[in-house]
């Protein structure tokens, strides 16, 4: 992307937003929004200016969104679970919050690059995944994803707004906690290094995209500065891995000797899920850097 412009990551001491910030650094300056609800402090650069608010605060939002070029915004209530739980808090997290920015957007003119997820294709009818396939989410989570994905687009339309959706498959890499299936790779990481059975639902044929934070993040520099706004986009690798051979290259790049254990599957779990990258690829020229087995050695090691 250009140097030398201000940028915001909302969510940047969080998981995906502070190997974000990371980057940009480099030749930006940076503001990380953050109200540290699961994001950490150590996960902070300590180069990028930090503003803990909520992003529901109009006020707070609309000095912290002053004299900016592009605005990253990763924040969001994640856990499908949570959200099923607590279905109107992560719906204020995840939709009120996107709209108080895109609002700022309208009036301020930056640009917008939203993350969004796979969640919202619930249980795919085909694979790999294209972004017309139809979209038929499980979860609370995911219905506000594609809510945040079609008011991006939205607002393109409407109001000349320069936005970017990317579907997120399953990320993975240093700083991520456990949970869901994003997490998987932490979970059966943390199993194996103590020795503990590797839990693996179901019968482990499941299958899943697992895309490294780092390509996400070139995915986003992509974003910040295509041509090609209003659209969305699948970011993942296009290959896939079953969960149950996930647990096997985990515990032999660890030299664990943990067994792997089979509990009882989640209720209405997803089989196959594997992302079409052709027109993130076409369109931002964006390709997979780090293959799973590279990703799994660096972590583990």
């Amino acid at each position: 992307m250009a140097q030398d412009e201000t940028v915001i990551v909302t969510g940047g001491a969080g998981f995906i937003g502070s190997h974000l910030v990371d980057r940009l650094v480099l030749n930006n300056e940076v503001r990380v929004l953050d109200n540290f609800s699961t994001g950490s402090h150590t996960n902070l650069n300590s180069a990028a200016e930090v503003i803990e608010t909520d992003l529901r605060d109009e006020d707070a939002t609309e000095r912290a969104l002053q004299d900016v070029d592009t605005v990253f915004h990763q924040a969001a209530q994640v856990s499908v679970t949570r959200s099923v739980e607590q279905p109107q808090e992560s719906f204020s997290n995840n939709l009120g919050a996107t709209l108080n920015i895109l609002e700022k957007a309208r009036k301020n003119d930056f640009r917008v690059v939203l993350a969004s997820s796979c969640a919202i294709y619930g249980a795919p009818d085909e694979t790999p995944i294209a972004e017309s396939h139809p979209k038929d989410p499980r979860s609370p989570y995911g219905l506000e994803k594609l809510t945040v994905d079609r008011y991006a687009r939205l607002y393109n339309d409407l109001y000349d707004v320069e936005t970017v959706a990317l579907r997120y498959f399953n990320v993975y890499g240093p700083r991520q906690s456990g949970g869901d299936y994003s997490g998987v790779i932490s979970i059966f990481k943390e199993q194996a290094e103590n020795g503990k059975p590797l839990t693996v639902e179901g019968d482990g044929d499941q299958t899943r995209d697992f895309v490294h934070v780092d390509d996400v993040v070139r995915a986003n520099l992509l974003a910040a500065e295509t041509n090609h706004i209003g659209a969305a986009y699948n970011v993942g690798t296009g290959t896939t891995v079953t969960i149950r051979e996930l647990a096997e290259q985990i515990r032999d790049v660890s030299g664990s000797d943990s067994e792997i254990t089979h509990v009882e599957g989640r209720e209405g779990d997803v089989k196959k899920s594997q992302a079409d990258i052709g027109r993130i690829r076409n369109r931002m020229g964006f390709e997979p850097n780090v293959t799973l087995s590279k990703g799994l050695r660096s972590l583990l090691d």
